[in-house]
């Protein structure tokens, strides 16, 4: 079983789940000296439903758009088939003049827009014509 656990941990699951086990008649400090953790860890896992890790990522993201301005810059962003950096005037100009490139690029990443790339494949899949013309063929 591949068990993932964060640089610091003192614990594993099987530990956790004795934890969680143990008695009630038994106290925090004597199952932190039988384990060698503090008594925090001991009131941590003890009172938990899951042995497993939660996530260490915010709750709310610190994002500089509100969700409206995020639709508007990601229909620019199908409809024209702006860059990131033509976006990021776009949006500068028009949004958000304290947005960051990295700031759009993340926002981008996180709402799983298509790179210009996928979306010009994707217009080829779909059938429709590619933007070039083809050499003439001369018989």
């Amino acid at each position: 079983m591949d068990i993932k656990l964060h640089k610091q941990a003192t614990t594993t699951p099987k530990i956790r789940a004795e934890i969680q086990a143990a008695p009630a008649s038994i106290s925090d400090s004597e199952l932190a000296r039988q384990y060698g953790v503090s008594d925090s860890t001991i009131r941590r896992w003890r009172y938990r439903d899951d042995v497993h890790d939660r996530s260490h990522t915010r709750h709310k993201l610190l994002a500089t758009l509100t969700t409206e301005q995020e639709a508007v810059l990601i229909a620019a962003r199908e409809f024209l088939r702006l860059g990131l950096d033509d976006l990021l005037v776009v949006a500068r100009e028009f949004l958000a003049p304290q947005l960051s490139r990295s700031a759009l690029h993340r926002m981008l990443k996180r709402r799983e827009v298509p790179t210009l790339a996928e979306l010009a494949r994707r217009d080829t899949e779909d059938g429709e014509a590619p933007k070039h013309k083809p050499f003439r063929d001369y018989v």
